[in-house]
This record gives C-alpha cells, sequence and structure tokens, in this order.
C-alpha cells in the first residue's frame, strides 16, 4: 500500500506551529508495513486541497491527512474531501450527540458552527474523538482512501493509537515488527559500508540507517504473519549486525545515549557529579531529564571561568597557565577535581571552543570532555571542524555521555 501525509493548515506554512504530526505518523505508517511516498502542506483553501488530493492519487492508494476538522469557515477539509470523492455531508447521530454531552458536561452552549463537526460524509467510517470535539473518518471510492484526524497532535495521536491503527491493521496483512538500534561513533556512510554484506541479501528482515547529528540508527524490520516469526527473525539480524559493528552499539531499544547511561548510574548505584565549561549545563540537564536519576545525582557545575575552574574544582594555576583551559590537562583535573570535592563514584567534565570563532590556532570545535570513575581517568578529544556553536556543544555533549556510559559499562 502506497501513502501520503496530507497536512492542512495555514498557520503549517506561514511557520507559526511545528508539523509533529508528519513525522509520528511516517513512522507509525512505516511500521504498519505501508510505504510512505510523499508528505504534502497546503493551507486553508479549498481549490489547493482538492487539487492536492487528486494530484496525490495519482501515485498513492492512501491519504493521511490532519487538520482542517474545526468548527470555522476555514476548516474546509471534510466539504473538499467529500467533493473530491462524491460524497456529501450528512448528521452523524452519535458524534451530535457526543458534542452535545460535552457541553452539557462543560455547562457550555453550543454555537451554530459547533454543529458543523457533527457533519459526515454519508459512506464514512467515523472515528470518535474522546479528547476533543472533532471526529475523524476514512472515506474511500474505487480503491483510493481517505483518512482525515483532527490537526492537534494530542488529540491525533489519541485518534490513531485507538481507532485508525487497529482499522488500517485489517487492510495490511500480517505482522510487522521492528527494532530501531542506536549507535554512537560511527557514521552513516561507515555503518552502511560494514553492514552492506547484509544490506545486498537483504529479503526479510530489511535494514535501513538512518542519520542523525553526532549519531545514527538501523531500523530492522520483518513481516510475517505470525508475530513470534516476526520478533525471532529481526533478533537474529540483530545479532549478525552486533557481531559486525557492536562496539558502536549503544542501544537496541530506541533510547538516547543520556538514557542508557542514567538507567545504568541507577542500576549500578553510582553517584555521579558533572562540571561543565563549553556545554554549560546540557550534560547535567541531560541526565536529569531520566526519570530516578535523583537517587544517584548529585550535581552539577558550570565551570565557565578559570577563576571556577581554580575555586570549584582545584585546576593548577600552573595547568592553565601551561596548557590553557582548552586542554586534555585542564579536563583531567576538573574530573578528578570533582571527585575529590564530591566524593562522586563518577564524575564528567567538558571543555573547549564552542565557537564560531576560533581562539588563536586553535578552531572552533576543539574540545575534551573527561570521565573519572572509582579513581580512573579517560579523556576524550574532538576536533569537529565545524563553526557553528550549538552544533560543537551538542556533539561534545554526546561524547561526554557515550565516554561516561563506556566507563560504567565497562567498556572504556
Amino acid at each position: 500500500m502506497r501513502a501520503c501525509i496530507l497536512s492542512v493548515g495555514t498557520e503549517i506554512l506561514f511557520g507559526q506551529i511545528v508539523n509533529t504530526n508528519t513525522v509520528f505518523l511516517s513512522r507509525e505508517l512505516n511500521a504498519l508495513g505501508i510505504d510512505v511516498m510523499y508528505h504534502y502542506t497546503v493551507g486553508d483553501n479549498n481549490a489547493r486541497l482538492a487539487e492536492t488530493i487528486g494530484h496525490a492519487f495519482f501515485d498513492c492508494d492512501l491519504i493521511i491527512a490532519t487538520g482542517g476538522l474545526g468548527p470555522t469557515e476555514d476548516d474546509l477539509t471534510k466539504e473538499t474531501v467529500c467533493r473530491v470523492l462524491h460524497d456529501e455531508l450528512v448528521v452523524h447521530g452519535e458524534s451530535l450527540a457526543a458534542l452535545e454531552e460535552m457541553a452539557r458536561r462543560s455547562h457550555r452552549k453550543l454555537t451554530k458552527n459547533n454543529y458543523k463537526q457533527s457533519m459526515m460524509p454519508s459512506r464514512a467510517v467515523v472515528f470518535d474523538n474522546d479528547c476533543g470535539t472533532a471526529p475523524g473518518f476514512a472515506l474511500s471510492e474505487e480503491g483510493k482512501t481517505v483518512i482525515c484526524m483532527p490537526g492537534p497532535p494530542r488529540e491525533m495521536t489519541r485518534m490513531w493509537e485507538r481507532r485508525v491503527k487497529p482499522y488500517l491493521e485489517a487492510f495490511t496483512g500480517g505482522t510487522i515488527y521492528y527494532q530501531m538500534l542506536r549507535f554512537y561513533g560511527i557514521g552513516e556512510s561507515a555503518l552502511e559500508t560494514r553492514l552492506l554484506p547484509l544490506i545486498d541479501q537483504q529479503t526479510d528482515p530489511t535494514i535501513a540507517t538512518y542519520a542523525k547529528e553526532g549519531e545514527c540508527s538501523v531500523r530492522v524490520a520483518s513481516k510475517r504473519a505470525d508475530r513470534e516469526e516476526a520478533i525471532a527473525a529481526v533478533q537474529e539480524k540483530i545479532r549478525e549486525i552486533r557481531a559486525i559493528c557492536g562496539e558502536y552499539l549503544y542501544s537496541e531499544q530506541d533510547e538516547e545515549l543520556h538514557e542508557v547511561l542514567g538507567k545504568e548510574l541507577i542500576r549500578q548505584s553510582i553517584p555521579t557529579a558533572v562540571c561543565e565549561s563549553c556545554t554549560g549545563g546540557m550534560v547535567a540537564a541531560k541526565l536529569v531529564s531520566v526519570p530516578g536519576i535523583s537517587s544517584v545525582f548529585d550535581r552539577g557545575l558550570v565551570t565557565y571561568s578559570e577563576k571556577a575552574k581554580q575555586e570549584e574544582l582545584g585546576v593548577s594555576r600552573e595547568t592553565l597557565a601551561r596548557f590553557t583551559a582548552v586542554s586534555e590537562e585542564t579536563a583531567r583535573e576538573m574530573a578528578e577535581g570533582l571527585a575529590a570535592k564530591t566524593g562522586c563514584r563518577l564524575t564528567i567534565a567538558t571543555t573547549g571552543i564552542a565557537g564560531p570563532e576560533a581562539d588563536g590556532d586553535r578552531p572552533a570545535g576543539y574540545m575534551f570532555c573527561a570521565v573519572c570513575l572509582d579513581g580512573q581517568t579517560s579523556v576524550r578529544h574532538l576536533n569537529t571542524g565545524r563553526s557553528d556553536r550549538a552544533q560543537n556543544r551538542n556533539l561534545l555533549t554526546l561524547a561526554a555521555l557515550d565516554l561516561a556510559r563506556r566507563a560504567v559499562q565497562g567498556n572504556a
């Protein structure tokens, strides 16, 4: 089945909101074994919306549309879909009753335009909306189907999970199972090259690589008649991938680096502290986003100046004078000084030149991170060659988290 995702709303075209629906639906449809061919975005315009639907149906069997189901004059999705698929809007009794009950519970009086939301295409399969006022629907004609859902992400995701996904599963045939593997320390091209012997001969399961700043992912998916067969096939392929490039694999459950590290710190009950210069609190912020981290996370310090590094961490004046604040020696003394100050088993330190300007003969992206675990210190040097300040800080954060993960997991 070939599908496209159609986002309706002028506010999306104007950049007034971030369209998270498309990302969510792309993942979900691919997991169902439905090929997503295109993403379309169109404003609140009847003619352009009709033209886009007609164009999409040249190459797709299924359109998943979000937005334009509200009560106002510019909410035109239902009317347009009806016109293109030769149907008409009629009062849908269950939707009307749900609207009236919602108004009664909230002590509100329905306005005239509210009743518009109880109008549905006469041939439609209607999907109720239990966290909003706009129902969704599926309408088909001659093998082509449009599924319409509300635009607000909370309403859309709820309707997808409870109504639309089960509706589509009945048509896909078989079971799709997949796992996302996360890698750090190897680029997408290098990773794909290593995996080419598996990719070139793949049938089922399939392997697909994806790039993300500083890391990459691999999706392993299988479609079988039986779910247990699909799971077993995926697990066998993962074992093959692990044998080829397992040294870079940090998660088989699509977890991020900070989640993997945080869970491991909690599991091993390792008291942890962080001191940051270049990253300015980003490492600490990542760690404290992990539920339960308060059982092990002691403190995070932003020691940006040389004075702070000396006073808070005991970095020696001689080290700073001889090697500067951005050096392996300073990163090492930062981590070890924080360990001495706090008594924590694990300490993480960062220092570097974030950019965009160089510092003398040292370019932007010249950075260090250090990890001290039970008195043993490891230092990693990065030289990204980038002038983008935000990118450099993010890359150093990832490097520090990975260095700590490897140390904690015994892989340093």
